[in-house]
C-alpha cells in the first residue's frame, strides 16, 4: 500500500524546495500544480486566475489535486506538495462564499501524515505567481491550520531548518527507511 505524505504550508515556506530534496533522494513526489494553472492563464492574458475567478480556479485545482492523490503509484511512499484542504483555506482567506463541494471533496482525501511548514520571513520571496505579502502568508498559514482543525485532521509542524534536516525529521517521524 502506498503511504501518502503531505507537505503543506502558506506560500514561500519552503515546500517546493523540500519536495525537490526528497526527489533528489529518490522519493516519489507529486509536485504543486498551482504554478502550471496560473502560468497557463497568464499566457492567455489573465494575470492572477485565482483572484479573477476564485471558484473556477479552485474547482479546477480540486479536480487536479484529487487526481494526483488518486493516481496509481509505483512506490510505497509518495510525498505531495500541497493538498486539497488548502483550497478551502485560500477561499477562506479571500473571504469568498463557496458551496459544500469543496468540504465534501476534501473529506474524501486522507493523507497518512501531514507536515505543515510555518511562515519563514528569511526565505520568503515574491515572484510572478506568488503575489502575497509575507503578512498574508502568515494569515494563509492560520487559515490552513484552521481548516485542518475544523476537519479534525492532525498536522505536524515542521520546524524551520535546512532541507536535509527537514527531510531527516520527516523520515524519522514517519519511521521510514528507503531500501
Amino acid at each position: 500500500m502506498n503511504k501518502k505524505i503531505l507537505i503543506t504550508g502558506g506560500p514561500g515556506t519552503g515546500k517546493t524546495e523540500l519536495i525537490r530534496g526528497l526527489e533528489k533522494k529518490g522519493y516519489n513526489c507529486e509536485n504543486e500544480i498551482v504554478r502550471d494553472i496560473t502560468e497557463s492563464e497568464q499566457k492567455k492574458g489573465v494575470k492572477q486566475f485565482f483572484l479573477k475567478d476564485p471558484i473556477e480556479f479552485s474547482k479546477r485545482l480540486m479536480i487536479l489535486r484529487s487526481n494526483q492523490y488518486n493516481k496509481s503509484q509505483n512506490s510505497d511512499i509518495t510525498f505531495f506538495d500541497r493538498g486539497v484542504h488548502e483550497i478551502i483555506a485560500y477561499l477562506n482567506f479571500i473571504k469568498i462564499k463557496y458551496d459544500n463541494y469543496f468540504i465534501e471533496s476534501a473529506k474524501k482525501i486522507v493523507y497518512d501524515k501531514i507536515f505543515i511548514l510555518p511562515p519563514w520571513k528569511d526565505i520568503y520571496i515574491n515572484d510572478n505567481v506568488r503575489y502575497e505579502s509575507f503578512d498574508q502568508c502568515k494569515q494563509i498559514h492560520e487559515e490552513i491550520v484552521k481548516v485542518y482543525k475544523d476537519l479534525k485532521v492532525e498536522i505536524i509542524v515542521l520546524e524551520k531548518n535546512s532541507v536535509p534536516k527537514r527531510i531527516d525529521n520527516i523520515l524519522q517521524i514517519i519511521n521510514y527507511k528507503k531500501i
